[in-house]
This record gives structure tokens, sequence and C-alpha cells, in this order.
């Protein structure tokens, strides 16, 4: 499996506040890029209890290989504001707006990419944000992510009701069987909080043609993410996607 060349520790462009979300911004550099126009946009979802500095690896990959990259951090999560509740869809989508603007891109596609509870958002979240191409890596179902919200397993700041009535309202299958873009799932065979079952579950409710699974031996909830292969996969399947996108009519 190619790998792309490893992406330098470079820092975000921009470090900020929109609409009470943290967000940090990467913009690929125009003489790097030999005047190559942008590939495209991505917004990165962290999972539950984490936040968006557990991304910026990818978010260096990413700009490294040409696209603009955003990752935010979740209400309730980091140094946003209030507590996580039935705004999240709303959020991506703004978050999404932001990076388009900030990079000068609004004819150009986005994708959104997520990891566990941020898998899920993404995939529900793809049609309001517009996206192009969604990468859910280990996605978590309503029903467990319901689980740990009201068992208190989740540390992160919540309005408990507000939360719970978005996940009771939003079956993950159906979203899956709706949407119209290109998705990528990834998943660990040994995901020890999201049994690998789910994704392929999701897999056969896929519609678009280009859509995939990739199930891995071993590992374990977290260890897609960082995977620098994995992470060469994921932007070859946006480079793919969004290019077919931009050419749609």
């Amino acid at each position: 499996m190619r790998r792309l060349r490893r992406a330098p520790e470079a820092l975000a462009n921009e470090v900020a506040t929109h609409e009470g979300l943290a967000y940090a911004l990467w913009l690929p550099d125009p003489a790097g890029r030999h005047d190559r126009p942008l590939r495209g946009g991505i917004v990165i979802l962290h999972g539950a209890g984490s936040s968006k500095e557990s991304h910026y690896d990818f978010a260096r990959v990413a700009v490294a290989a040409g696209f603009a990259a955003i990752a935010f951090d979740q209400r309730g999560h980091g140094d946003s504001a209030g507590p996580m509740d039935g705004r999240v869809l709303a959020d991506v989508a703004s978050i999404a707006a932001l990076l388009r603007h900030r990079a000068g891109m609004s004819e150009i596609p986005i994708a959104l990419r997520g990891s566990s509870m941020g898998g899920y958002l993404a995939i529900l979240a793809a049609p309001l944000a517009g996206a192009g191409a969604v990468i859910a890596i280990c996605p978590a179902s309503a029903e467990g992510l319901r689980r740990g919200l009201l068992s208190g397993a989740f540390d992160f700041d919540a309005d408990r009701q507000s939360l719970d009535a978005f996940l009771a309202e939003h079956d993950l299958h159906a979203a899956v069987q709706a949407l119209d873009v290109p998705l990528l799932l990834l998943h660990a065979e040994g995901d020890e909080q999201v049994p690998v079952e789910h994704s392929r579950e999701l897999a056969a409710y896929a519609r678009h043609p280009t859509s995939r699974l990739i199930a891995l031996p071993g590992g374990h909830h977290r260890s897609i993410q960082h995977d620098e292969e994995l992470q060469a996969v994921s932007v070859r399947f946006l480079e793919r996607a969004l290019t077919a996108s931009a050419s749609a009519p």
C-alpha cells in the first residue's frame, strides 16, 4: 500500500472561535502547490470526549495533499461554548460554511471525516453541509451513544434531554441508505467499543457505487484514525470522490 509523503508538523493558519465553536484551520501554501487549484476541503469531527487536537495529524496530511482542512470542538468539548445538544448537525454545517468562506472555495466540494461519534455525525450531517463525500471511522450507533449518555459514561458537558431526543430521532441505517455521495467506512475488527458488525451492516445500506468498507484485522477503537497507511487511503478516496463531485452537472 503506497504511503503519502509524511506531512510536516505545520501549524494551523487560524485558531479561533465561530458561533461558539473553537476551530483550527489549515490552508495549503499556494507556493507549495505550484498554483494548483484546491482539491477541496475537509471538515474533521472528533469522537465523544475527544477534541480537535486529536485529529491535527490528519489535518496536516490533508493540507499536504492540497486540501483545506478544519477541525473543531463539538459543544461540550474542548474550548467550545455550551453543552452538546440538538444543534449538532447545524454546527457541522456552520463549520463547513466557514471552511468554504475562509478557503475562498464556495464552488469547490468538501468532505466530512469523523471518528466514532464524529463518524455518526458526519453521515447525518452530509446533506445539510453539502458534502461531496464522507469518511466514517468506527462510527458509533445512536443506541450506543444513548446508552453512554444516559448511563453517565460520557464525561463531556451535554444537555441530556435535548441530545437524547436528537439521538432517538436519527437512525444511522436510514441516513446511510439516503446518502447519495461516496461513503468510506473504516473499522478495526478488534474495536472493543463499537463492533465491526455495525459498519458491515451500514455498508449493506450504502447505495453509491463507489462506497466501500475496509475492515482491518486487530486494532482497537482509536487505532485507525492515526494509522498513516489508512490516512493515505482516505486522502486518495477523497481525491477521487471530490473530483467526481466537482465535475458533476
